[in-house]
């Protein structure tokens, strides 16, 4: 019953997701990437104090004490010399990502992450820690309390675990202390990079912000690239051109492509891929070998001792298969799938069938193994 279950939903689910979908029209911006306007990663080492005797071990991390030691002295506290033997402070990894356009005095999310041996972040307190970017620079400065989120159940002979609570995020926990140097509004030209690269996309892109201004005011590049005149545009600044453009329509092409997860048993596809004339046979084989020693016990007053005989079982079984089927020509991915569903395929068997049509060249689309 457990199996049947497991393979109806896997049924329903693939059945859903190779259902045609209309295509349909979308914004330019949610297309391409405008050129220089991007975000900017930063990172920085701090402490963690206020943790309920779940932080590092000093011995077992001593750059934990290195930076206590630091903080310390920079808060007029002299500890030189001293032994240092706290369970509530953890060494940990700031992260966060910087908007495009941020002000100064902004306020960004930052991600917490410990690097020491400390078993949870639950309940503590990041102490004030400088975010550099990759020139080196500070650009934002961090403090605030971590929401962690994941829990450790500890037992004198078991612990449990759920999610991760040695890392966790701090919701506007760091404030913008430096602004990029960037002049956005001196630029004559931009580039809209497309995130999924086609000829055809970005044609159409092409014509569709031509057709808006009624001249030619962008050219296509390459696949991945489509080139804004922003003087042609007459706009105000490169800022009043792509909030026109932004918005414009745009149905973008896609090539067919199949994904798999092996871990997951989950196939994704489009409604683009083709499949050719090709016969399918599958079967499963499965080996058993079972032990089962036999021991043999000398006769009551006879000289001798206990002998262990060992008794093999082996057995090769065949399980009943996908017999020889033919695949007509032209036929699309979706019906394959969906006979494949009736037949009672598991998912995990699909996907060996799939990497063997994809093997022959009878697939005719990318195929994306994760």
């Amino acid at each position: 019953m457990k199996h049947y279950f497991q393979n109806l939903l896997s049924a329903l689910l693939l059945i859903v997701l190779t259902i045609p979908a209309l295509a349909g029209p979308i914004r330019i911006k949610d297309l391409v990437e405008f050129d220089g306007v991007r975000g900017n990663d930063l990172v920085g080492y701090g402490l963690v104090v206020g943790l309920n005797g779940t932080g590092d071990g000093i011995r077992n991390a001593p750059f934990t004490e290195e930076i206590m030691s630091n903080i310390l002295e920079r808060l007029g506290v002299n500890v030189t010399g001293e032994q240092f033997r706290p369970k509530n402070v953890a060494a940990v990894f700031v992260t966060a990502s910087l908007p495009p356009f941020s002000r100064a005095g902004g306020q960004i999310d930052v991600t917490v992450s410990a690097i020491g041996d400390a078993k949870s972040l639950l309940g503590g307190t990041l102490i004030m820690t400088p975010l550099n970017a990759a020139d080196g620079q500070i650009y934002a400065v961090a403090q605030g309390t971590i929401i962690a989120g994941g829990a450790t159940v500890e037992g004198e002979a078991a612990a449990v675990t759920q999610g991760v609570p040695t890392s966790g995020i701090i919701p506007a926990g760091a404030r913008v202390e430096r602004e990029i140097d960037f002049d956005f509004a001196t630029l004559d030209t931009m580039r809209l990079a497309l995130r999924e690269p086609d000829f055809t996309t970005a044609a159409r892109i092409e014509a569709a912000i031509n057709a808006s201004y009624g001249r030619s005011v962008a050219v296509m590049l390459d696949s991945g690239t489509v080139r804004l005149d922003v003087v042609s545009t007459q706009a105000r600044s490169p800022a009043h051109a792509l909030g026109r453009i932004e918005n414009i329509l745009v149905e973008p092409e896609r090539k067919a492509r199949v994904v798999v997860d092996q871990r997951s048993g989950t196939i994704v596809m489009g409604e683009d891929v083709r499949i050719s004339r090709v016969a399918v046979s599958q079967g499963n084989l499965t080996l058993r070998v079972e032990e089962t020693p036999l021991v043999v016990q000398p006769n009551p007053f006879a000289e001798g001792e206990t002998v262990i005989v060992p008794r093999t079982n082996a057995a090769l079984e065949e399980e009943p298969g996908l017999g020889l089927a033919e695949v007509a020509p032209g036929t699309s991915l979706s019906e394959v799938i969906a006979g494949l569903n009736a037949l009672g395929v598991s998912p995990r068997d699909m996907i060996d069938i799939l990497k063997s049509i994809k093997a022959a060249g009878a697939l005719h689309a990318e195929f994306v193994v994760r």
